[in-house]
């Protein structure tokens, strides 16, 4: 996983004022947590979204603030859109202590294709899409993969204790909650009155 790095400016402008912020294509941030006092503070909204469609709210970013020696390790907490133009509008950022466990919601990724969907013609179902981890915040993983080709045929399932991880990495989910499996075709009866 690389490290994303971001650098950030102080904000003294609040309240109804931020709008000349955004405006000016600067984009109001919160970052608060473990050890800090609560910070407002704005970034660039075009390094901002990078960072965001990069990180989602499970991989950590570091923080710098401009003029300040200290670093901060941190998690996207919440990003709120304009409801109508769907621009950036605020970001929170979540501090976290590198040394303490923190949870997370990770994707799981389907890789590779089922002998059942593409012999039998099969419908893949995925009904468990993200799982919960508890690791250091280093450690979370972007996402766990899973193999498809392990469907070989409609019985087949695949369940969260399925899922390979690291063993600095703890599942917090049920581990026979149904990540994956195939169904089978629909068949139509003919001469059906």
């Amino acid at each position: 996983m690389a490290n994303l790095n971001i650098t950030v400016e102080k904000r003294d402008i609040l309240g109804k004022k931020v709008s000349n912020l955004r405006k000016a294509g600067i984009t109001p941030l919160h970052l608060y947590g473990s050890g800090i006092d609560p910070q407002s503070l704005q970034c660039d909204t075009v390094e901002l979204s990078k960072i965001i469609s990069q990180a989602g709210t499970n991989i950590p970013v570091t923080i710098k603030v401009s003029g300040s020696k200290d670093d901060s390790l941190c998690f996207i907490r919440e990003v709120q859109y304009h409801p109508v133009t769907d621009r950036l509008i605020h970001v929170d950022f979540f501090r976290v202590d590198v040394e303490k466990s923190v949870r997370a919601e990770v994707p799981i990724m389907l890789e590779g294709t089922s002998p059942a969907v593409r012999s039998a013609g099969g419908t893949l179902l995925q009904p468990l899409q993200t799982v919960t981890v508890e690791a250091l915040p280093l450690d979370v993983p972007a996402s766990l993969i899973l193999q498809a080709d392990l469907l070989i045929d409609f019985e087949t399932k695949l369940y969260v204790s399925d899922i390979a991880v690291d063993s600095s990495i703890q599942i917090i989910n049920d581990s026979e909650e149904l990540v994956a499996s195939v169904v089978a075709p629909r068949v139509e009866r003919e001469g059906f009155d």
